[in-house]
């Protein structure tokens, strides 16, 4: 099953399966809107709805997406990156304990199907520009100045 969901910055698609949420991407085409049938996707909508709305920081739900256990270890480090706040994929190297990994990441990263959800626009180049976001850098920028104004502070990345 399925929803799509109009955010301020487009239409998301968010894919229920087994009783988890397993995809929350932007899609790039025009769609006619699916409104949420069970009591799950309506809580994700419900939850979007309520970040993009800047009451909400974190997501409740139950998810899961299928990926090697590399990934899964990378997307769970994902959301320990705070709301409002960045980290370079070095940074994540570093927390990982291999400094060399800095590709791998970024590969694992590229691969989430959570996004905002898991939030990997919270990852950054190292010398703080904004690098890959399957749903587009202008996406990428806004939710973090988003997050930002939401914490209440200027935005100090060189985007």
């Amino acid at each position: 099953m399925y929803a799509h969901y109009l955010s301020p910055i487009g239409i998301m698609k968010i894919d229920e399966t087994e009783n988890q949420i397993s995809s929350v991407v932007f899609l790039e085409e025009e769609v006619q809107l699916i409104q949420p049938e069970t009591e799950l996707l309506k809580t994700a909508v419900q939850q979007l709805q309520e970040y993009f709305a800047g009451k909400r920081s974190i997501f409740d739900f139950p998810v899961a997406q299928s990926g090697t256990a590399f990934q899964q270890q990378v997307w769970q480090g994902l959301t320990k990156v705070d709301f409002g706040k960045t980290q370079s994929y070095a940074q994540m190297a570093a927390r990982f304990g291999n400094p060399l990994a800095i590709r791998a990441i970024a590969s694992a990263n590229g691969k989430n199907k959570l996004w905002i959800v898991v939030p990997c626009h919270r990852i950054i180049g190292t010398n703080g520009e904004l690098t890959g976001y399957a749903g587009g850098l202008w996406r990428k920028k806004w939710l973090l100045q988003h997050e930002s104004v939401i914490c209440g502070k200027a935005q100090t990345t060189l985007f």
